[in-house]
């Protein structure tokens, strides 16, 4: 019995130490960066493939998307993905999707969660494969100048594949997917979109950001073998039950039925030059390729 007691008293006090972390943090500065160490997460350049051969078909479409990208960048889309650029932007440009506004001052736990997991992925997950690779990016193959240049300096000497922002943007989705599941479609199609930007914004190819979005689809089940991921995890359900169900002051509901700027797509031939979409020959259509007759 007294073995008993002792293990309710050491379980009792873990779950209270892990509950307390999130809770006594009042600066949103303060919030950790990591949930997971580098032994935890899968190992991208084990589970990836390697970037394609330049003289593969698949960097041929990478290619392609690169000028498709590019055509985008002075349109309201290309608007949306500078403003994915800056991740400390993260929630602000996932409330639309979640159909509330997401702020530390409106829903500080939620805000907590993926402020703490957010380089859990766009960090540890990937960095293996991009320190193995050092693929360069787009706009350094093609000397080609960006809407961020303070960020393209800062970039140039990053390995492009996997894309970090992609792996951050799908595991975000898929979390607030988990506290939200109602708007999951939303959500999902907004990780989805994040990833995109980073074509147009010529940071990154497609392949890049296709094996991002894998990295971060990874990193969420080991998150959920992290205690303290998951009793931040559950407060933030919480919240949003209470913000949901009794509404908060300042926090507003989105209606359903709004459109994001970052849900339009255009399409290009194969060399990247924008066109109709009912032009005739082999187009990418909305990131699909699309033969017309």
């Amino acid at each position: 019995m007294k073995h008993l007691f002792a293990l309710l008293a050491l379980l009792t006090t873990s779950y209270g130490t892990v509950h307390a972390q999130a809770s006594s943090v009042t600066d949103p500065d303060s919030i950790p960066m990591y949930y997971l160490t580098g032994d935890d997460v899968v190992n991208s350049l084990e589970f990836l493939p390697a970037p394609p051969d330049e003289d593969s078909e698949l960097y041929a479409y990478d290619v392609a998307r690169y000028f498709w990208g590019k055509s985008q960048r002075y349109t309201d889309r290309g608007t949306q993905a500078v403003a994915d650029a800056e991740t400390n932007n993260l929630l602000a440009n996932f409330s639309e999707a979640f159909g509330y506004e997401l702020s530390w001052e409106n829903t500080p736990c939620i805000y907590y969660l993926i402020t703490h997991m957010r380089e859990d992925a766009g960090d540890l997950a990937t960095e293996l494969a991009k320190d193995y690779y050092m693929r360069k990016r787009p706009y350094v193959i093609y000397d080609d100048a960006t809407q961020t240049p303070w960020m393209a300096n800062y970039l140039k000497d990053n390995g492009s594949y996997p894309s970090g922002h992609a792996s951050i943007g799908f595991a975000t989705a898929l979390v607030l997917s988990e506290i939200n599941p109602a708007r999951a479609t939303q959500i999902m199609k907004r990780g989805y979109d994040f990833g995109e930007s980073r074509v147009i914004m010529g940071f990154h190819f497609e392949s890049d950001v296709i094996a991002g979005r894998m990295v971060g689809a990874a990193v969420v089940p080991v998150l959920h073998s992290n205690a303290q991921f998951l009793s931040d995890l559950q407060d933030a359900k919480d919240e949003f039950q209470r913000i949901s169900q009794t509404g908060v002051e300042g926090v507003d509901a989105i209606p359903a039925d709004s459109t994001e700027d970052g849900a339009f797509i255009g399409s290009c031939n194969l060399l990247g030059q924008p066109t109709a979409a009912n032009a005739p020959g082999l187009l990418i259509v909305n990131g699909k390729k699309v033969l017309n007759r």
